[in-house]
């Protein structure tokens, strides 16, 4: 047995252990993704849902955001009545109602789903932390193998200007709730054309242009999306957040925050290494003006 045939062995276990606890049953269930978050569908319709080690809080957060948003009307995934979530070897396992046959939803599919999102009350039967956009980014870079010491330095210090320039961040639009990880491929649309938000891990009380940003970037950082499509973007939901002052700095901790994440990718995954490179190198002022035309990484 090969290591990564064992590894995957080790992940089938913790899925039919939640299930049997959750009194589901777990027979030919299939991954759907194995990443931070490992999901995975069961049958009866059911999608499992395993955070990774430390994050029963989250969790348990999720699932009652997503049934306070139910009680707002807001097109969501939709966790099963049933007590949760379930521990099994310290990690927490969720259970979620399977979204009929759909494609990852556009910026434009987004757009409504945020506005609607960012015009709620705050939930009084929920408590949303104040939403912290430099979480686990020290972490990351502290433990980054493929970066070398003065790589590291340069990042923390980057750290350091970052977190100064946002407690000096302009005002903006007023707090509200936000979903923390705005993009496409959390907004999912059915065939017929029904949109709906998923993965609420991030949800939290902040600046609703921390959301908006993450499209913005698409656009000046990745290179992905098209002004025309940033446009229509802008239209659906009524704010253009790159005429707000604090924008650049929003972008910036946004970049700092993807970088981290390369780099912590890169550590478990080999074929991530030339992107996590690619995008130290922008950030560190050698790949000249954006967009940069970042790529994912797996």
């Amino acid at each position: 047995m090969t290591a990564e045939s064992a590894f995957a062995d080790v992940r089938f276990d913790l899925v039919r252990k939640a299930a049997s606890a959750a009194g589901l049953p777990s027979g030919g269930a299939v991954p759907i993704r194995l990443a931070e978050n490992d999901l995975w569908r069961i049958p009866k319709g059911v999608v499992v849902r395993i955070a990774r080690a430390g994050q029963s809080a989250a969790a348990a957060r999720e699932v009652a955001v997503t049934r306070w948003l139910a009680t707002q009307g807001v097109p969501a995934v939709r966790p099963l009545d049933l007590e949760q979530p379930v521990h099994v070897a310290g990690r927490a396992a969720t259970f979620w109602e399977e979204l009929p046959p759909h494609r990852s939803g556009t910026s434009a599919d987004l757009a409504p789903l945020l506005r609607r999102l960012h015009d709620l009350p705050p939930p009084s039967t929920v408590q949303l932390d104040l939403m912290d956009p430099f979480v686990r980014v020290a972490e990351r870079i502290t433990a980054a193998r493929s970066v070398g010491e003065d790589d590291r330095e340069f990042l923390l210090a980057r750290l350091d200007e970052l977190r100064h320039a946002w407690a000096g961040l302009p005002d903006g639009q007023p707090l509200c709730v936000i979903h923390g990880d705005a993009w496409g491929g959390n907004c999912a649309v059915t065939e017929d054309g029904q949109r709906y938000l998923l993965d609420f891990e991030r949800v939290s009380q902040g600046r609703r242009e921390w959301d908006l940003t993450s499209t913005a970037v698409a656009v000046d950082t990745f290179g992905t999306l098209s002004d025309e499509e940033y446009e229509r973007f802008c239209a659906a939901y009524g704010y253009d957040v790159r005429s707000w002052d604090g924008y650049p700095v929003m972008r910036d901790v946004r970049e700092l925050r993807l970088v981290s994440f390369a780099l912590q990718t890169a550590d478990q995954h080999a074929g991530a290494l030339e992107q996590a490179q690619h995008r130290l190198a922008c950030v560190r002022g050698l790949r000249g003006p954006r967009p940069w035309h970042w790529r994912a990484v797996p």
